[in-house]
């Protein structure tokens, strides 16, 4: 619960354990299609924006 109320931040968190939570959910199938529709770049570029805005330089 740490790791992920200091990665995510309060609400993001409660988000990802509601998704995890709902009955059926499967989460490595979400995981799966998560990015299905994004380029690897377009992956690249918003983990690069995730990490400039969240985790610095």
């Amino acid at each position: 619960m740490q790791a992920l109320l200091t990665n995510l931040g309060m609400v993001e968190a409660e988000r990802f354990i509601m998704l995890v939570q709902r009955e059926p959910f499967d989460y490595t199938q979400w995981h799966e299609n998560l990015f299905e529709d994004m380029t690897l770049k377009e992956i690249c570029d918003a983990a690069d924006k995730y990490c400039k805005e969240n985790v610095g330089n």
